[in-house]
């Protein structure tokens, strides 16, 4: 983001000893993904609609076969007598066939696009042309320019009206190292495009922007290779990002660099000549990232840095099924009932320890008289239970042999 207050104002190579303010569009937030966005639906409303001919693969007489033939039921070119009787027509699949979904001219070829979204993207790519990173990172040579954005008087662009001239002033501003860029880079194209009328391809230069209609300067500037002119009061995301791409070198005429604040605004007055246009603020005031996360304000309420080799071990998820200590934490109660299971189970063992070591002594063990007496009982409801299913038994077969 340029942070420049004032702009050298330049003739040929030496600043004219004048400076303009910077306009307030060159501090608008930087967003190349809006950017992106816009130029990729832009560049689509200059299509020209195309289709293949409605005729096309379906001017032949044929008719399907049916079945019974022993052959797939394409239709198939009626007569005799030549190899193209009986060959399949009209599918995608045969030879001299229509292709698979006719391209139609109803196409939807163009984009609507929000112009508050258009006018974002193009203040964004003007702004993101005053820094020099994103100019370079570009591939624009601009390592011996004096300043960017560069600034000509209009006392020396106005009276420029030959290419020789202009050539001359690109020198002069050290600006022409581009333009030999752009010339150098003219080559074939790769594809068939080189047979429809647009055979090389070729970088782009340095964007002149100038004020004055009319001026003998639009003349001189055309034939240079890479080189474009656009009016400032017709800026166009096309020329500004090409490809989408942020940091167009471009070279202001004064008068057009001075018109950009009544056009856009800054960030304190609205726009002059948009209706109700004020320029996108930033979402962060200050976008140093690194200063605000060092700075004592945020170091005093967040956590001290882990020391190196001191980082504590993974936590390890252990199975409360298996892991008592887990078990409990869930559960804490299960701790009671541990210890009752466990001194029931061993009340058992050495009751049943007992009684082994009395039947090897040959003597029998004691029992307990309450737990004979509900033995006793279980035993006598048992043989009631089966003498009454006996009884049912012989009255069910009595009944069905009757």
């Amino acid at each position: 983001m340029a942070s420049r207050p004032l702009v050298g104002v330049y003739s040929d190579n030496k600043t004219s000893g004048q400076s303009v303010v910077l306009p307030g569009v060159f501090i608008a937030p930087i967003r190349s993904d809006i950017v992106h966005d816009v130029h990729t639906r832009m560049a689509k409303n200059k299509r020209q609609p195309y289709a293949v001919s409605k005729f096309a693969g379906h001017q032949t007489s044929a008719e399907s076969w049916g079945t019974g033939r022993a052959v797939a039921r394409i239709p198939r070119v009626s007569g005799g007598g030549t190899h193209r009787a009986g060959q399949g027509a009209f599918g995608n699949m045969c030879r001299k066939g229509r292709m698979f979904a006719p391209t139609k001219v109803w196409r939807r070829w163009h984009r609507k696009i929000n112009i508050n979204e258009k006018r974002f993207a193009l203040v964004s790519s003007l702004a993101a042309s005053a820094v020099p990173a994103l100019v370079m990172a570009r591939g624009h040579h601009i390592d011996n320019l004096p300043e960017v954005p560069l600034v000509v008087d209009n006392k020396v662009i106005d009276n420029v009206d030959k290419t020789s001239k202009a050539v001359a002033l690109l020198k002069s501003l050290h600006a022409y190292d581009d333009v030999e860029r752009s010339k150098d880079s003219r080559n074939v194209r790769a594809g068939k495009g080189k047979m429809r009328n647009r055979r090389y391809v070729q970088r782009r230069g340095p964007l002149l922007v100038y004020l004055q209609e009319n001026s003998p300067m639009t003349k001189a500037f055309r034939n240079l290779p890479g080189v474009e002119i656009c009016n400032v009061t017709r800026l166009n995301l096309l020329q500004l990002a090409p490809g989408g791409h942020l940091g167009r070198f471009v070279i202001w005429a004064r008068d057009a660099f001075e018109r950009l604040d009544s056009l856009y605004g800054t960030s304190r007055k609205p726009s002059q000549e948009k209706t109700d246009y004020r320029l996108p603020r930033p979402t962060m005031t200050n976008a140093d990232l690194a200063r605000l996360l060092s700075s004592d304000e945020i170091r005093s309420v967040i956590r001290p840095k882990i020391p190196q080799g001191r980082r504590p071990a993974a936590r390890i998820k252990k199975n409360p099924l298996k892991n008592l200590g887990v078990r409990i934490k869930l559960n804490p109660h299960h701790a009671v009932l541990a210890r009752k299971s466990a001194l029931t189970e061993e009340k058992q063992l050495k009751k049943k320890a007992e009684v082994l070591e009395q039947r090897r002594k040959g003597v029998k063990p004691k029992v307990d008289p309450k737990v004979a007496a509900e033995l006793a009982k279980k035993k006598k409801e048992r043989k009631a239970k089966a003498k009454d299913y006996k009884k049912k038994g012989a009255q069910f077969r009595k009944i069905l042999l009757a």
